[in-house]
């Protein structure tokens, strides 16, 4: 049957010299539908994408990733509104690191909003269409709050610096002030190289190939698509990809080596070891966040598969933005004892 669908497809695509339906061409092979550099004489403009998403795979493999990705997407949301509720309730939490810890949370909470719930409509139906202007939303509000989140980790990194290279100075340089700047400034940042990232991208003609290798808008996936050169694209966000990603991966590993060379002055074991615990947490969010945003970002392209990109987003779109709750809550004592108490239990003594 399928066979017959992509032979009738094609002889209509043949015969008349008009672009068959999203759902027909998305039974071509996937070469008929490759860019090419110039737009031929009678290439028709493309004012819709399809996702090739999970689509190789049968409907009984999707119905499970649907059911496996909505079980942690509902997770996602239900973990970082429990730690968004319980810092604003608690004021034990009323701190600069917690006050992060929930800025990071919404933030987590619209990344996954913006990706999540349309690659689960694509499982259930692959031959969705997507217009261009949604595309473009898409992708711009996956780019802000995702750039907001690299920043926002920079922030708490240099929280951690101040309160344990400067403690008798924390409470006057990490006033109310400078963390609404630090939070306000990594929004700010992720909104302007988000404005300028799909600017860029579409800005370029996009004709005749509409299938994007992928399960959402991405930036690479769409440059691959256009039908004009995107050497300047690419330049673009690959910049943009160093500055949101290396400037603050540096900043993040300037930050640790001075904490740890002032933990290791620490005189006491236990001393040591509280100030490691106040690390820890954040420290493993930061590894996983930068470890999979870079080797898909920072890969030459001639090292890059989109195949394995996919791959490698399944985790940083679905299962990074689960780690932030999940990390905080079970490593995080005073996180652990607010959510005791929020629930009438008493915290278990130390």
């Amino acid at each position: 049957m399928l066979s017959k669908e992509k032979d009738w497809a094609t002889a209509t695509a043949t015969t008349t010299g008009t672009r068959p339906s999203p759902k027909e061409a998305f039974l071509l092979p996937m070469q008929e539908t490759r860019p090419t550099l110039l737009p031929k004489p009678n290439s028709t403009f493309v004012t819709e994408f399809l996702f090739e998403g999970f689509s190789s795979f049968g409907w009984q493999h999707r119905l499970v990733f649907f059911v496996v990705f909505l079980t942690l997407y509902l997770l996602t949301l239900s973990g970082n509104m429990i730690i968004v509720t319980i810092i604003h309730l608690d004021r034990h939490l009323h701190t600069p690191m917690y006050f992060f810890l929930s800025m990071l949370s919404l933030s987590e909470t619209c990344y996954t909003v913006a990706i999540i719930p349309r690659m689960l409509a694509g499982l259930l139906d692959p031959h969705q269409p997507i217009a261009i202007q949604g595309c473009a939303t898409q992708l711009f509000f996956y780019l802000t709050f995702g750039i907001n989140n690299c920043f926002l980790l920079t922030a708490m990194g240099y929280d951690r610096y101040v309160a344990i290279c400067n403690p008798l100075r924390y409470s006057v340089i990490m006033g109310k002030t400078a963390c609404f700047q630090l939070a306000s400034g990594s929004l700010g940042i992720g909104l302007v190289m988000a404005i300028v990232q799909v600017t860029s991208v579409f800005g370029l003609p996009f004709c005749d190939a509409f299938v994007i290798s992928h399960f959402f808008c991405d930036v690479r996936p769409l440059l691959k698509l256009a039908c004009t050169d995107t050497t300047v694209n690419e330049i673009i966000n690959f910049v943009v990809s160093v500055c949101v990603l290396v400037l603050p991966m540096g900043l993040i590993f300037i930050s640790y080596v001075l904490i740890i060379s002032t933990i290791l002055k620490i005189a006491s074991a236990e001393g040591r070891k509280k100030a490691f615990a106040t690390c820890a947490s954040h420290l493993t969010v930061v590894i996983i966040h930068y470890g999979c945003a870079s080797i898909i970002y920072l890969k030459p392209k001639s090292q890059s598969s989109l195949g394995q990109d996919r791959l490698i987003s399944v985790t940083y779109t679905v299962i990074t933005p689960l780690l932030n709750p999940v990390v905080y809550s079970l490593r995080n004592k005073k996180v652990r004892h607010a959510l005791c108490r929020a629930v009438g239990h008493k915290p278990p003594s130390p």
